[in-house]
């Protein structure tokens, strides 16, 4: 076995031990781009070494996704494969783990009609919600890991000859999984203690609010009631401990859905589902966003804001300190799974019922009135850097340093 074969089995048996936490009798279903298929084969082998009694793999074809754009009748783009993610849910609802490989090409739709995009991301997100809700809500341990796609490298190493690129990507895949340590098992478990560290810290805060103020950002994130901060690892309803992501920088919460003013900047571009948007620029009032525009993609971010009335509001805050492994990188990745945990990060759309306290317990109606977002869509983007600030304020008004320059201030 070479190094990269090693390197490879090494990140499937993260990805089925620290990832999922996968149990013995759990069937497991894995979607990844075909590119991917030697990382789901590894995975499959491991989690039928953790007792799973069986793997399901469904591969996504981009070459086929594009065909579709470019040959298929107008009434197309307002059609899913229904069957199919109602299949999935179903196979969430009887206790089937999820494990996404992402690592697509960002470009894939770039010059493609953003109202068809915005179209067909509106009809899988209709088709997919009770599979989305099930996952939102941890009724399953679920986890995303990334492989290294030819055309993503390219996108990431624009410089670099094809087979440089994708082995210098795999190398930052390596690096930001902290599969670079002596032992990543141990690495994660001491990388997720320091996130439960600062997730004790900030619940025992309670703080109403945060504010961010940086370079085009003013930015006031009311919380919501009974909100609950979360990073790391997390419990599903099938007492399986997980973490969703991998890698992950972030603690997070729930904005208040109606508590939300001001402007604020994208620190980074944003990669959609093959559209790039640059330069993001919002004012909110009373939780949602008034104005908006994009100094690239703004077409496919109005059609975003169009989904759903929820799509204009927040359904989370994220911290994640500029001293990350990911920012210090210097690499902007074009995938939200990596950029995401550059910067601190606002999401547009669907909250977590994690983050309210006795979530998982309350139906739609009781989250709305704590204030969780309801939607469609979950879009994180990145606001922070390392020069922005930001503050909790008190219930008294009071505001606490909690990032200055993008770095934690512990008060």
């Amino acid at each position: 076995m070479d190094a990269f074969e090693r390197e490879l089995d090494l990140l499937a048996r993260v990805a089925v031990e620290v990832g999922l936490g996968l149990q013995e009798g759990q069937e497991l279903v894995i979607t990844a781009p075909l590119e991917a298929a030697p990382l789901a084969r590894r995975i499959a082998e491991h989690a039928y070494r953790a007792g799973s009694p069986l793997v399901t793999v469904l591969y996504e074809d981009e070459v086929l996704a594009l065909l579709r754009f470019l040959h298929a009748p107008e009434a197309s783009f307002d059609r899913a494969p229904a069957w199919l993610l109602s299949g999935m849910a179903e196979a969430f609802q009887q206790g089937a783990a999820r494990l996404s490989i992402a690592g697509g090409d960002p470009h894939l739709l770039r010059g493609q009609d953003p109202s068809r995009v915005a179209r067909a991301s509106r009809a899988r997100s209709v088709a997919y919600q009770r599979a989305l809700e099930l996952i939102t809500t941890h009724h399953i341990n679920w986890t995303i890991v990334a492989y290294p796609h030819p055309a993503w490298a390219r996108a990431v190493f624009p410089q670099e000859p094809p087979e440089k690129a994708v082995e210098k990507l795999w190398r930052a895949i390596f690096k930001a999984t902290r599969l670079d340590a002596p032992d990543p098992v141990a690495a994660w478990a001491e990388h997720n203690r320091g996130l439960q560290e600062r997730v004790s810290y900030l619940n025992q805060k309670r703080y109403q609010a945060l504010r961010f103020k940086g370079p085009g950002t003013d930015l006031w994130v009311g919380l919501a009631d009974d909100h609950l901060w979360a990073g790391g690892p997390v419990r599903a309803k099938n007492g399986a401990v997980c973490n969703p992501n991998l890698p992950t920088e972030e603690v997070f919460t729930a904005p208040h859905k109606d508590r939300v003013e001001g402007y604020v900047r994208s620190t980074k571009p944003l990669s959609y589902q093959g559209s790039l948007i640059t330069d993001i620029e919002v004012r909110f009032e009373r939780g949602q966003i008034v104005e908006a525009r994009a100094a690239q993609g703004e077409a496919v971010l109005q059609r975003i804001l169009e989904t759903d009335e929820g799509a204009r509001r927040l359904g989370e805050v994220a911290l994640v300190p500029h001293s990350s492994p990911i920012a210090q990188s210097g690499l902007l990745f074009y995938n939200t799974l990596f950029d995401e945990n550059a910067a601190s990060h606002i999401a547009l759309g669907q909250a977590y019922s994690e983050c309210i306290q006795g979530g998982s317990a309350l139906g739609p109606e009781e989250l709305a009135a704590r204030g969780a977002n309801r939607s469609l869509i979950h879009i994180d983007w990145m606001i922070g850097s390392d020069q922005v600030d930001v503050d909790g304020i008190t219930a008294s008004g009071q505001a606490e340093p909690l990032m200055r320059g993008g770095e934690w201030v512990w008060v």
